[in-house]
């Protein structure tokens, strides 16, 4: 499960953040997860408790904001969101690999006081 590792690494990042900034705990983190970064939401809030235990994250409250795949027609130019794993235009029936969206694995916010 990377999971455990990837929440690792974010609370790692928001504590030092948190510490930079003077303050000694960690109220929130927020990542912002894309449906092809390959996460599992729910076993990386299930890794977020376990790897905060015992650290200045320990008990913050833990969100995310999931970004669906979006791609990008060439032919139409538009942006579009895939039905399934084929990535075929609704309108123009072309085949994309323009991919805009939908990779991301960000901290996007830290709260701490």
């Amino acid at each position: 499960m990377h999971e455990v590792g990837i929440a690792k690494e974010a609370v790692d990042a928001a504590i030092e953040h948190a510490v930079g900034a003077g303050a000694g705990r960690v109220l929130k983190i927020k990542l912002r997860i894309g449906a092809l970064s390959g996460v599992v939401p729910e076993a990386l809030e299930f890794a977020f408790e376990v790897v905060t235990q015992g650290t200045a994250a320990e008990g913050a409250q833990f969100e995310y904001e999931w970004v669906p795949v979006l791609c990008h027609c060439s032919p139409c130019d538009k942006d579009f969101e895939p039905d399934g794993y084929v990535y075929e235009c609704p309108d123009c029936g072309a085949f994309s690999w323009d991919v805009r969206a939908g990779k991301e694995l960000d901290l996007v916010t830290v709260e701490a006081e």
